[in-house]
């Protein structure tokens, strides 16, 4: 009974591994694994499952391995295998359990449904750990090459370039770099795989055209970055017809898709196939209106405007084209001094239109989103905005949108996911790059806000909105007027079309009276009914004693803009001294419903207007709704910065007074002014019921009295400066 274990230690590790059959085994296994891979291989390219399952195919596969090697040794003895029967069923149950759940996975991600939940890895701008945790293939589409001997042509070349990208953008597995990164490339000299390094991506697709008479010729090809080798090329001659573009531009979708391992879904492969027009020329103009579009000027969005209306009368089933008039009317109440109300109503009649004939058109959700969200429909613009993103996860308008308004809403962090990925599709997008700052200052990092807004201006050194951006934070964020007042100036000179009148904000604050009426004056006569401008006109007779002309100028405002917020606060005012207060708290339910539900929603969009009604709703003996209210803008401010474009600076004090607090209001405004709150501060001094039991404290004089003679220092300070830059020619260029 002894002899066989001596015999088993003399054995050679060999010899016992042979005995035991765990080399039979290894080899049995590894061969059957070969078997299974390229089984999942043929299934996957059959059915165009994702590289992931054959990924988890092999990791699994490896992982067995081991398994299988202590199984044979732990049953091996002299040659023979005592697996028992139960061993083996439930071996058999589990392999069936997991073949099953890789055929069942494979069968639902080839036909999954579009899903409106973000990706677990947003693409976020170059730099973040967002970005570099996306691992999708990534491609550049390059500006195309007019080959053809007509000037005119370039457009055509443009819009076939543009209509490829959009294509590409429509695959949820790709990341695809919009129009406005790649067109920073056109006619560069930088090599291949610089422009990838700026744009952060692993491929580019360069290309031309060539349009002779009634033929049309496109040759592309897919180069690899870091290599610079040709992954896939070709090229497409054929009767220049719209049928014709449109089915060339699919084939080069789907093949790059393919070249990249990038898996189609039906839905994707389905809106690829759309043809938009089979009316060339209404396709031509379409290209046209998206290109004055992209401009975001007065002048731009004009001609859109009219390219747009004839792309629909040459082909009135040409859902692009009532998109992009939507989409051109939404943004035009934001950059012209089109009536605000008609316009958007008359963007909805486009944009429904465009969703009666393609109900899957993004372009048209997106639309449809804007103009929900100009019209003060949050709740409703949220929907919109996710239906567009789940039909195409690329579309950087519709992340972009959808980001601003989350971070309006006070969801900073969620609304700053959405603006990364909007910057990962497109990186050198100054726009982008501004609400990226804006949402910055909204969580109170104003050094990183101020340098998205300089990467913005390195991106466009002529987009207005990066100069307004830098302007805003020095002066709301730090009270910072003397470096504020030129950033204005530059803005203004950028876009003279513009009523924002951000510089009379800066010359009120600063009590530079002539600079303020100066600006204004020109602002009445130029834009007598925009609801910035009315605004300020009521202000300034308010503070003159004028209160009949100011009550008129607030009543325009809030009829051309009903949630005006400054036009509010003047009426509630006004209302406030003549005893109104019924119907000032009459006007806030109308403007701000959710704000009188049984459980009042208050967030960071609407807590001000909420603390600005309670000095009425108390004299209107609604101390319940007033205290309400109050609670739950006390919480919104516990989680915004106290200064900066959502600061809540010096809303707390006006809390603390309304409650009664007296001193912990005085020491919240001491504590605002230490920090560099200036904004509309000559108002809340002269003028807010809310302070009215605290207005004649001498702290309160004495804070306001400080802050006033800053504004004399800074006011000095700027007229220096002017004075030097006049006699320096050089400074002043």
């Amino acid at each position: 009974m002894t002899d066989a274990p001596i015999e088993r230690e003399e054995e050679g590790g060999w010899a016992k591994l042979r005995r035991r059959k765990v080399v039979q085994w290894g080899l049995a296994y590894a061969a059957g694994a070969w078997v299974l891979l390229q089984v999942v291989g043929f299934a996957a390219d059959t059915f165009d499952w994702p590289r992931q399952i054959q990924q988890f195919a092999s990791i699994g596969l490896v992982v067995g391995l081991p398994v299988v090697l202590v199984v044979a040794w732990y049953h091996g003895d002299r040659g023979q295998q005592r697996v028992s029967g139960a061993e083996l069923a439930i071996v058999s149950v589990l392999l069936a359990l997991g073949g099953g759940t890789l055929w069942l996975y494979g069968q639902r991600i080839g036909r999954a449904p579009i899903s409106s939940a973000p990706p677990a890895a947003p693409i976020a701008s170059q730099g973040s750990s967002a970005a570099s945790a996306d691992e999708r293939p990534s491609i550049a589409v390059l500006p195309f090459e007019n080959r053809s001997d007509q000037q005119r042509d370039v457009f055509f070349v443009d819009g076939i370039h543009d209509d490829i990208l959009t294509q590409l953008s429509k695959v949820s597995s790709l990341k695809v770099i919009s129009r406005t990164s790649v067109e920073k490339f056109r006619d560069t000299q930088l090599s291949t795989k610089e422009i990838a390094g700026q744009l952060g991506v692993s491929s580019i697709l360069e290309g031309g055209v060539q349009r002779a008479g009634d033929r049309v010729r496109i040759n592309v090809q897919l180069i690899d970055a870091a290599s610079d080798a040709h992954l896939w090329a070709e090229s497409y001659d054929r009767e220049l017809t719209a049928a014709n573009i449109f089915a060339i531009q699919s084939e080069v979708a789907a093949a790059i898709a393919g070249a990249l391992k990038a898996a189609l879904t039906a839905g994707e492969k389905a809106r690829m196939n759309v043809v938009p027009t089979r009316n060339l020329e209404a396709w031509e103009n379409y290209q046209l209106g998206r290109q004055r579009l992209a401009k975001r000027t007065s002048t731009g969005l004009t001609e859109a405007e009219r390219y747009f209306r004839k792309a629909m009368e040459l082909d009135p089933t040409f859902a692009l084209a009532y998109a992009g008039l939507a989409e051109t009317l939404a943004v035009s109440v934001d950059y012209t001094d089109a009536p605000r109300a008609a316009t958007l109503q008359r963007a909805q009649v486009a944009a429904d239109a465009a969703l009666k004939l393609d109900p899957a058109l993004a372009d048209a959700w997106a639309s449809a989103g804007l103009i929900a969200d100009n019209s003060e429909q949050d709740d409703r613009a949220q929907e919109l905005y996710r239906r567009a993103i789940e039909l195409n996860p690329g579309h950087p308008m519709a992340l972009k949108w959808y980001g601003q308004l989350l971070v309006g809403r006070g969801n900073i962090d969620e609304g700053m996911t959405y603006l990364e990925r909007a910057a990962g599709v497109d990186p050198l997008s100054a726009v982008i790059q501004i609400n990226l700052g804006q949402a910055l200052e909204a969580q109170g990092r104003f050094d990183d806000a101020a340098g998205r807004y300089r990467r913005a201006i390195e991106i466009d050194p002529l987009m207005p909105g990066s100069y307004g951006g830098l302007s805003m934070l020095a002066a709301q964020a730090k009270g910072d007027f003397v470096t504020a007042v030129p950033l204005a100036e530059k803005a203004a000179a950028l876009d003279p079309d513009s009523p924002l009148l951000l510089s009379a904000w800066l010359y009120w604050g600063l009590g530079d009276v002539a600079s303020f009426d100066r600006v204004l004056r020109q602002a009445e006569e130029r834009w007598p009914d925009n609801a910035n401008v009315n605004m300020w006109s009521a202000l300034r007779d308010l503070q003159g004693g004028n209160g009949n002309g100011a009550e008129r100028y607030a009543q325009r405002a809030l009829d051309a803009e009903p949630q005006n917020g400054g036009a509010l606060w003047l009426l509630d005012f006004i209302d406030y001294r003549r005893g109104r207060y019924s119907e000032s708290v009459a006007r806030y339910r109308q403007a701000y419903p959710e704000l009188f539900a049984a459980a009042p929603r208050i967030d960071a969009s609407n807590f001000m207007p909420a603390i600005d009604m309670v000095p009425s709703l108390l004299k209107a003996g609604k101390t319940d709704d007033a205290l309400a209210l109050l609670a739950g803008s006390e919480k919104v401010m516990a989680t915004l910065p106290l200064l900066g474009r959502r600061g809540y600076a010096p809303y707390d004090a006006r809390a603390l007074a309304l409650r009664g607090r007296k001193q912990e209001a005085l020491t919240a405004l001491r504590a605002a002014e230490r920090a560099g709150w200036r904004s509309d501060w000559r108002a809340y001094r002269d003028l807010d019921p809310a302070f009215e039991s605290i207005r004649d404290e001498p702290e309160f004089k004495a804070i306001f009295a400080d802050i006033e003679r800053d504004m004399a220092r800074q006011r000095a300070e700027l007229a220096k400066r002017s004075q030097e830059a006049s006699l320096d020619p050089v400074t002043a260029d």
